[in-house]
């Protein structure tokens, strides 16, 4: 008997800033695969600790990221299988603002849907499926530039520490508040029918 409904695997990417003194803006690929198993053991989420890994943040901020984003769009992840690896040897992914990004891309798995290429989010999701600040956004959107990505989703709260800055031109930066907001930036899809 086969164990999995459906597996896919997909590349995706992820804004972050490098960890120098003077930190500049970059942008990752994370391999994502999700299955749908045939039981509801409960959401089993495994991160690959070679070549790349995720920090300890990371994990815990992806974990609950995938269970928030889950309830906003009224989903059970009971028979979710999830493995994230970072391609890159030596390298290891810090902080929450990869987490709203991962988690709309299962949820786009889940629903047969996906993300469209150009397209990217930085932030985390909040415990009420809201999309939450992160810091560097200048330096995060001047990366998605650099690698061709046309629209970026943001947080629609600013991190008080980023100042004024300017959009790059041909690009498009759209706020959102809610996870069902940025599905729909990024999918142009309605999260729930």
């Amino acid at each position: 008997m086969e164990a999995f409904k459906g597996s896919q695997e997909q590349v995706i990417p992820i804004l972050g800033i490098t960890m120098e003194k003077k930190p500049i803006g970059t942008v990752a690929n994370i391999l994502l695969s999700f299955q749908e198993r045939n039981d509801d053991d409960g959401l089993i989420v495994q991160f690959r600790s070679a070549p790349g890994r995720f920090s300890k943040m990371a994990q815990t901020a992806v974990q609950q990221a995938i269970y928030r984003a889950a309830r906003a769009a009224g989903m059970k992840t009971d028979s979710w299988t999830v493995i994230l690896s970072v391609p890159y040897p030596g390298v290891t992914i810090y902080g929450d603002s990869l987490s709203a990004m991962i988690s709309v891309s299962i949820l786009a798995m889940a629903k047969g849907e996906s993300i469209l290429a150009d397209r990217v989010i930085t932030g985390a999701v909040s415990p009420d499926g809201h999309i939450t600040p992160v810091g560097s956004l200048p330096l995060k959107v001047a990366a998605a530039n650099e690698a061709h990505l046309r629209r970026v989703v943001i947080p629609e709260e600013m991190d008080i520490a980023d100042a004024d800055w300017r959009t790059p031109f041909l690009m498009q930066v759209s706020p959102v508040g809610s996870i069902s907001q940025a599905y729909q930036a990024l999918t142009d899809h309605p999260l729930r029918p």
